[in-house]
C-alpha cells in the first residue's frame, strides 16, 4: 500500500506574518529583509504583489528597489515567525505525529494512518488549509503524493492556496514534463551541467541511465535519478525523533562590494567570530570548515575542507576559511556576500590524536582568548574590543556578526537519514 505524504508549505510566510500585523500596507508590495538605508542583507521573502513587480527571494535589497520602486522594506522578526511556525505545526500535530520541518514553514505529513479516521488524503489537506486559514490568518499550498519529493514538488506546482495531488496515474504528465530545476536538489550549478547535455526536463532525468548521471554528478546524479522516478522511500521522521545539530554557520552581504582581500578577510574573521562563539556555547567542536561566496553577479558557490583536528577556536576557523577562498576565488567579480560554516560536529572536548607540528599551548592561549572576549562583549556589547584588523575598514567592520538575525539553521533533506542508498554529498547552494 503506497504511503499517504503532504507537503505543507506557508505561502510567502515571512511576509504573510508581516502583513497580519499591519494591515495599513493591504494592497501594497512588501518585503522583508536586511536595512535598505546600510544596504545590508537581501529579501528573505515578498509578499505576491511585490513578485509580480519583479521581486525575488535572494535579491539585493537595492535591486529589489529597482525592480519596485514602491516596494515597502520590513526587518525581519524571527522571534514572530518562530511562534506563528509553532502555531501551524501545533495544526499538524492534530493529524499525525510523523511530520517533519524542513525549515521554518514547510513540513512534511505522512497522514497514511490518519485516513482511517478522517477520509482520503485529499479531505485531510483541505481541512488543514482551512484550518491555518481560519485560526492564523495566513495560507498554505499543500502536495500530496506516495513519496516525499513529489509531495514537495506539489506544494511548489500551484500557489498560493492551492492543493495539488501527484498520483502513479498522473505524475508523467505533471511532473516529468516540468523543468529540472524545479526538483528538489537540482540548483543553477546542476541545471547548467545537466543543460549540456540535453537533460531539461524531470523526464529526461527520469528516463536518463543512471550510470551515466553518476558519471556526470556523482552519486548525487543517482539520487536524481532516484528523485525524477518517484522512487525514493525516504520515512518521514517522527515528532519525537531528535535532530542533531549538523553545523553552524553565518553569512552577511556587505554594505559594499569586497574589491580586495584585505576586504575579505576582514569579514571571514568577524563571521568566524560569531561562529566559534556559538560552537562553544552548544559545546561542539567541528571537523569541516566551509565557505559560501556569492558575487556581484549573484553567483553562488562553495568549498569546504577537512581538518585533522576539530576546532571551535575563531583564528583556526577563520584561516581556513581564508586559506580556502585564496585557493578557489579567481576575483572574476566583486563579491557581495560571504559565508562560513563549521560541519561535521563532535563534542567540545572529545578526544583527540595531538599533532606533532600543532602548538597546544598556542591552541589553549587562543581558546582561552576567545572566551576572554566573549565575556567582555557579553557585558560591554559586541564593540567593546575589536581585532586590530577591524580599524583599516570601518564601515565592513561595523557588522555585528553575532546578531541573531544573521543566524540561520536551514535543515538538509537527508539529515534524519534516506531510503536512496546513496549518502547525500553535496548541495549547489550553501
Amino acid at each position: 500500500m503506497d504511503r499517504s505524504i503532504l507537503h505543507a508549505d506557508c505561502n510567502c510566510f515571512y511576509a504573510a506574518v508581516e502583513m497580519l500585523h499591519h494591515p495599513e500596507y493591504a494592497g501594497q508590495p512588501l518585503a522583508v529583509g536586511g536595512d535598505p538605508e546600510k544596504r545590508h542583507g537581501i529579501v528573505l521573502t515578498a509578499n505576491y504583489i511585490a513578485k509580480r513587480c519583479g521581486v525575488k527571494t535572494g535579491m539585493a535589497l537595492w535591486q529589489a528597489r529597482q525592480a519596485c520602486p514602491s516596494v515597502i522594506f520590513l526587518p525581519p522578526r524571527m522571534d514572530l515567525y518562530l511562534r506563528f511556525s509553532r502555531l501551524v505545526n501545533e495544526i499538524y500535530a492534530d493529524y499525525t505525529d510523523l511530520r517533519e520541518p524542513f525549515g521554518i514553514d514547510e513540513t512534511w505529513l505522512d497522514v497514511t494512518d490518519c485516513l482511517r479516521c478522517s477520509g482520503d488524503a485529499l479531505s485531510v489537506a483541505e481541512e488543514i488549509s482551512a484550518r491555518v486559514k481560519k485560526e492564523l490568518g495566513i495560507t498554505v499550498s499543500v502536495g500530496i503524493s506516495w513519496n516525499k519529493i513529489f509531495a514537495k514538488f506539489g506544494s511548489d506546482y500551484k500557489k498560493p492556496d492551492a492543493i495539488t495531488e501527484i498520483t502513479r496515474e498522473n505524475y508523467r504528465q505533471m511532473v516529468w514534463t516540468a523543468p529540472a530545476a524545479d526538483l528538489l536538489y537540482v540548483g543553477r550549478a546542476t541545471k547548467a551541467k545537466l543543460s549540456r547535455y540535453g537533460l531539461r526536463t524531470i523526464g529526461d532525468l527520469a528516463t536518463c541511465d543512471p550510470l551515466f548521471l553518476k558519471r556526470l554528478l556523482g552519486k548525487m546524479g543517482l539520487v536524481l535519478s532516484l528523485f525524477a522516478r518517484g522512487e525514493d522511500e525516504t520515512p518521514v521522521s517522527a515528532e519525537t525523533e531528535a535532530v542533531p545539530l549538523k553545523s553552524v554557520g553565518n553569512s552577511t552581504t556587505t554594505p559594499r562590494d569586497l574589491t580586495t582581500e584585505e576586504d575579505v578577510r576582514i569579514v571571514l574573521y568577524l563571521l568566524s567570530e560569531s561562529v566559534a562563539a556559538r560552537l562553544k556555547e552548544n559545546g561542539f567542536a567541528g571537523k569541516v570548515i566551509g565557505i559560501s561566496l556569492r558575487d556581484n553577479g549573484l553567483f553562488t558557490f562553495t568549498r569546504q575542507h577537512k581538518i585533522t583536528v576539530p576546532t571551535n577556536v575563531s583564528e583556526e576557523i577563520a584561516q581556513q576559511a581564508l586559506s580556502l577562498f585564496r585557493a578557489h576565488y579567481d576575483w572574476s567579480h566583486p563579491l557581495r556576500s560571504v559565508g562560513v560554516r563549521v560541519s561535521e560536529l563532535v563534542p567540545e572536548g572529545v578526544p583527540y590524536q595531538l599533532n606533532l607540528f600543532a602548538d597546544e599551548r598556542e591552541r589553549e592561549r587562543q581558546r582561552r582568548a576567545d572566551g576572554a572576549v566573549t565575556e567582555i562583549r557579553r557585558r560591554f556589547g559586541f564593540f567593546a574590543v575589536q581585532r586590530g584588523l577591524m580599524f583599516f575598514d570601518k564601515q565592513l567592520s561595523a557588522l555585528d556578526a553575532k546578531a541573531e538575525d544573521h543566524m540561520v539553521h536551514p535543515h538538509s533533506y537527508m539529515e534524519r537519514g534516506n531510503r536512496t542508498g546513496v549518502r547525500e554529498e553535496e548541495e549547489d547552494v550553501f
